[in-house]
């Protein structure tokens, strides 16, 4: 896991130095109308963030992986990340980001190995798991990266 681990850490920086050098009206355009403009992708990433963090923290303090749902547009939406400041949401976005690979890393081989028989991954991961299929936490966390991974591609970094 500590190769992922600092691939991950990798992956941030190398993104976050390549987000802040956007032009800032490339931040604000929307690929088309029914999607994210950058600002707004990065905003879900951090909404991603805080809700992953919540899970896995408690995921080490339980039983399971059964964790509560967010309205991801609603979320974007009610904070306004089109409007929010550029360089606030690289920042936020990237301590948020630096801060998971530390708990994930503190997260000891038993308890991110450790199989769940009981889990809704087939509501709250990106890749999903079927529900009648143990899994473990360190699954939900390689889920996560390559999450922020599939978002990151969506911004166009040139």
């Amino acid at each position: 896991m500590d190769d992922f681990i600092a691939d991950f850490q990798h992956t941030v920086e190398d993104a976050a130095v390549r987000l802040l050098a956007l032009p800032d009206a490339a931040t604000v355009r929307r690929p088309a109308s029914a999607r994210w403009s950058p600002r707004e992708v990065l905003g879900h990433l951090v909404d991603s963030a805080t809700n992953n963090h919540g899970r896995f923290v408690r995921a080490q303090l339980g039983d399971d992986l059964v964790f509560q749902g967010y309205a991801q547009d609603d979320w974007v939406r009610v904070q306004r990340y089109a409007e929010a400041p550029w360089l606030d949401l690289v920042a936020l976005w990237r301590l948020l980001n630096l801060h998971l690979s530390r708990v994930m890393a503190v997260a000891s081989p038993s308890e991110r190995s450790r199989p769940r028989s009981r889990h809704n991954l087939h509501e709250v991961a990106w890749s999903t798991v079927p529900v009648d299929r143990d899994t473990t936490l360190e699954y939900f966390m390689r889920d996560y990266v390559a999450h922020l991974r599939h978002h990151l591609s969506q911004i166009p970094l040139t």
